[in-house]
């Protein structure tokens, strides 16, 4: 994990958003997924599942939840909010 994570400032609110990503089949690839999210600005915490096929991400009011769907889908895998 990266220590580069951002936290909510004044005036900022933390979001949840939680994701159904398909097509990871092993840790490597929710690990892969973590870590692009989790040196992302704005994201406080990514947790994702090869698993469940699922994750839960924080982010601060910068971040939409299209945002976060475009990031994932940035590493290969099919991402619904």
């Amino acid at each position: 994990m990266f220590d580069r994570q951002a936290t909510a400032g004044e005036g900022m609110s933390e979001v949840t958003h939680t994701l159904t990503i398909n097509g990871m089949t092993c840790g490597g690839c929710s690990g892969r997924v973590t870590r692009v999210l989790e040196a992302t600005e704005g994201v406080v915490k990514a947790e994702i599942s090869h698993q469940t096929n699922s994750g839960t991400v924080v982010t601060t009011d910068t971040l939409s939840t299209e945002d976060v769907v475009a990031i994932v889908a940035s590493t290969g895998f099919e991402v619904h909010a």
